[in-house]
């Protein structure tokens, strides 16, 4: 009888100007699990981004330079099936390149919760 494979540990990109916002949902998602790269802007999470390695992105909207849904936007062009979910106060109009949208303020299971349905094979939530 064969071992059961190992699950992957799963690894997100969390993108936040916000020094105080970023450290808590780092810390949050790793103690459930998560590996988490973490950058200060859209710009940085750019030039890290690499869909081998990002398994999913958690951005804010609002930040100096590009925004990011700008970010979303190019994060897809390069890797459509990455999921990438907004933690934000100020939600876009256009979320066509939004896997999912948590609205400040908001508990941090939301994110973990929709990080779980979309990494974890269940359904993405509605």
């Amino acid at each position: 009888m064969n071992a059961p494979t190992p699950l992957r540990v799963k690894t997100v990109l969390l993108v936040d100007d916000g020094d105080e916002s970023r450290l808590l949902t780092r810390w949050f998602l790793t103690y459930f699990g998560y590996v988490v790269d973490s950058v200060r802007s859209a710009e940085e999470a750019l030039g890290v981004f690499d869909p081998k390695i990002h398994d999913a992105v958690v951005t804010d909207n609002s930040m100096q330079g590009m925004t990011g849904v700008e970010m979303a936007h190019i994060i897809k062009l390069r890797s459509p099936a990455t999921p990438v979910i907004m933690h934000t106060g100020l939600v876009p109009e256009d979320r066509s390149c939004l896997d999912f949208v948590v609205q400040k303020p908001a508990h941090l299971l939301e994110i973990k919760e929709a990080l779980d349905k979309f990494l974890g094979g269940m359904p993405p939530p509605k």
